[in-house]
């Protein structure tokens, strides 16, 4: 006898189904269910932010709540941030300011700057280094991060966050 739930939730836009067990992370159900694999699996303890997504709004760590807690629920992972083959302009400062280098946080990091964006659309740094803190770095030292995100908030609209 399967225990397995059938998942429906808006994930970047669109109307998304999938099978998860009763105890399947988000993340998981995410990256094996849905494909969605820009959402990383770092620590699987709500510590290092890697798999930080906006789930209703708000930034939550995917690999702390299961997928049957996201039924219903409104998604946007990294690759619900570029539109219509556009970079959105977070991913374009990252890229211009070589705000990577092993990209393996950068997805936590993008939406995490994303969130604080829209709550905050002109923060100054020492807001952006606050907010940044959810997510480990290993490799950048924050710095070009910090440039990135200053840049980014000075093209998008103080209302939207897009």
């Amino acid at each position: 006898m399967s225990l397995r739930r059938k998942i429906r939730l808006e994930v970047n836009g669109e109307t998304r189904e999938g099978w998860a067990e009763p105890r399947k992370l988000l993340v998981d159900f995410l990256r094996e269910e849905l494909g969605l694999t820009g959402t990383h699996v770092g620590c699987e303890h709500g510590i290092c932010g890697a798999c930080t997504i906006l789930i209703n709004g708000e930034a939550v760590r995917s690999c702390l709540m299961l997928a049957v807690q996201a039924d219903g629920a409104e998604l946007i992972t990294v690759e619900g941030l570029a539109a219509g083959g556009k970079l959105h302009p977070l991913q374009e400062a990252f890229r211009e300011h070589h705000a990577l280098q092993c990209g393996f946080c950068t997805p936590g990091m993008l939406l995490t700057a994303y969130d604080l964006l829209r709550v905050n659309p002109s923060p100054n740094e020492e807001e952006i280094r606050e907010a940044l803190s959810a997510v480990l770095c290993r490799c950048t030292g924050y710095l070009t991060i910090i440039k990135a995100v200053r840049s980014a908030a000075r093209r998008l609209p103080a209302d939207t966050g897009k």
